[in-house]
């Protein structure tokens, strides 16, 4: 191998610690070293700024010096740069004084840098250009990992610990009995940036003086130094299961109404219990369906195949990402990790241009995620982008809560004029209220429903009227007493338009008789309900009344009777299961001529 008089090396080289491990394995053989006063302030530029590029390059140039004892000249020369040069230092003004110098010293440049590269080479100048090894090999930081790890936390004087098993049930152990020396942990450290710039796979997402946040291959990376905290600590986390959408076993209704209905979704939950995950499974699911999905991240630690574009909103801005996604025109958009007020307002933003969005938020309880909103988008608005919040506990869909705007009297008021518009939050699966969002004053609130404990007696009497009231209109009825003054009546869809009659003037009736506010919804079939049976009878016509024969397994029991279709009445059974209608009265005349008439009479209970 020729030995090299004189060598000068780039800033890009230095960064990438390649010049020390040419030296050190004797692929390269020099006489003098020279760096340029530039290189180290470019490097203490970028270390000031908190940036670990510089404290890279710094260890880099210490290695080099301790190789060239009695091996190899090691000199520092040139100028020192101004500090517009330095600022400007990405448009080219420092490879340029570096370039200088060794066309001034007949030196030869080597570089990391194919730009910097060709230009010396149009220059004429003598040139080593080493290209970036992309080979992917095993870091330090993995071998703290093993298929159980969810996550690895690395402090300097404290041994390394480390989250084992899947969410909601872990152990937190330590991995070794050895404390972490300050010098180990920046050794990790510098090789994860090390392998960062080098792998496709690897992005600097967030560089932070103190802080640098990295997406490694699967692993999600957090680095801390003082002064921002008070150590060395480096934390790293990694998915440790991959699910499909199927793995969490939807019910058809929810399934239905991912896949075609819900626009503006909530994946919310604590930290660790599966959101991501499950967004990841919804992205796919998406994809799988022929749908164009991109997703907008920070970092991006989503593990999605090729056809998944993955935004890093701290590479750009809001604007950015608002332009690019409606000008892309994406079916589906998962917003991973929205912290802030900028990230709430631009997903409110997308969700109202049309962009199907599906957001990950931390929240301790389902209503939390709602209340994320509120104060950054109107109230009146949040239905309009959220229709659907998926709460994840301990890895599973743990609650499905499904918003709908309505004009009302909030529960628990009972005068008419206090109707307001209200975002009524219903339980997806059971379409029962649970909470109630309206504007207080100059206040939004939200209000859990009061929910029925054990009923007391008043209220199953009231229960009782109110069923047999209801009954003239529709054979399936659940009825909830939530107060003294206020009662919800569940009925079939096809029933509620009559019993709310023209302009709600039948349900006003009704109300005024029976001295109560009456919210009607639509019986899901989810909610508890009764299902009505028809009961088998003997008929016994006397000289003043017409028995119904029910058998004594019916005593006590209340049955709806109808004539066709018709509600007639409700009526108990006696203590031998009989039920006796008088001759003279409306409904015993009606029971007689439907006899008479051939009508069918029959008992439901």
């Amino acid at each position: 191998m020729e030995e090299i008089e004189k060598l000068v090396p780039d800033t890009s080289i230095i960064i990438e610690s390649l010049l020390s491990d040419k030296l050190r394995n004797k692929e390269l053989k020099v006489k003098e070293v020279i760096i340029h006063e530039a290189v180290i302030s470019e490097l203490e530029h970028q270390a000031n700024l908190g940036k670990a590029i510089g404290f890279l390059g710094l260890d880099e140039i210490k290695r080099i010096r301790d190789l060239s004892e009695n091996k190899f000249v090691f000199s520092f020369k040139g100028e020192k740069p101004k500090a517009a040069e330095i600022r400007h230092a990405s448009l080219g003004e420092i490879d340029s004084l570096i370039r200088q110098l060794a066309w001034d010293e007949d030196a030869t440049l080597i570089t990391s840098d194919k730009v910097q590269s060709e230009v010396a080479l149009a220059k004429g100048m003598k040139s080593i250009y080493i290209k970036q090894e992309k080979a992917i090999k095993k870091i330090k930081l993995e071998k703290f990992f093993d298929d159980q790890t969810m996550s690895v936390h690395l402090r300097e004087n404290v041994m390394p610990y480390a989250k084992r098993g899947v969410p909601g049930k872990w152990d937190f152990v330590a991995l070794r009995k050895g404390i972490l020396k300050q010098e180990e942990i920046q050794d990790i450290s510098r090789e994860i940036i090390e392998d960062t710039n080098l792998r496709r796979d690897g992005f600097i997402e967030i560089e932070r003086k103190g802080s640098t946040i990295v997406q490694l291959g699967k692993y999600r990376i957090v680095i801390t130094k003082p002064p921002f905290s008070d150590g060395w600590e480096i934390t790293a986390v990694r998915p440790v299961k991959k699910l499909n959408l199927e793995d969490y076993k939807l019910s058809e209704k929810l399934k239905k109404r991912l896949a075609d209905q819900a626009e503006g979704i909530l994946v919310a939950g604590s930290p660790g219990m599966g959101k991501t995950t499950f967004a990841q499974g919804l992205a796919e699911y998406y994809a799988s369906n022929k749908k164009v999905v991109k997703t907008v991240e920070a970092p991006r630690d989503l593990v999605l195949p090729d056809n998944i574009t993955q935004y890093a909103i701290s590479h750009g801005d809001a604007q950015e990402i608002h332009d690019i996604l409606l000008l892309s025109r994406p079916d589906h958009t998962i917003f991973d990790e929205m912290r802030n007020t900028d990230d709430f307002k631009l997903f409110a933003d997308l969700r109202l241009a049309g962009v199907g969005m599906v957001g990950v938020v931390h929240a301790t309880n389902p209503i939390d995620a709602i209340q994320r909103f509120i104060g950054r988008v109107e109230m009146g608005v949040v239905p309009q982008v959220v229709d659907t919040v998926v709460f994840i506990k301990d890895g599973f869909i743990n609650k499905v809560l499904s918003l709908k705007m309505t004009v009302k009297v909030p529960s628990g008021m009972t005068e008419a004029d206090l109707a307001r518009p209200i975002v009524v939050v219903n339980d997806f699966e059971t379409n029962k209220p649970e909470y109630e969002i309206y504007s207080y004053g100059d206040q939004t609130v939200v209000v859990p429903v009061q929910k029925t404990g054990k009923a007391t007696g008043a209220h199953k009497l009231a229960a009782s009227s109110i069923k047999r009231e209801f009954g003239k209109y529709s054979d399936n009825i659940e009825v909830d007493v939530i107060s003294d003054n206020k009662c919800v009546v569940y009925v079939p869809e096809r029933d509620i338009a009559k019993i709310i009659g023209k302009q709600g003037k039948n349900i006003g009736l009704i109300e005024k008789d029976l001295g109560m506010s009456i919210d009607v919804q639509e019986l899901s079939s989810g909610a508890k309900s009764e299902d009505k049976r028809e009961i088998h009878y003997e008929t016994d016509i006397r000289k003043n009344s017409i028995i119904f024969e029910l058998g004594i397994k019916m005593q006590n029991k209340e049955v709806n009777v109808y004539i066709d279709d018709e509600f007639v009445m409700t009526a108990k059974a006696g203590k031998t299961g009989i039920i006796k209608v008088k001759k003279s009265n409306h409904i015993g005349k009606q029971i007689l001529n439907a006899a008479n008439t051939g009508k069918r009479v029959k008992l439901l209970c």
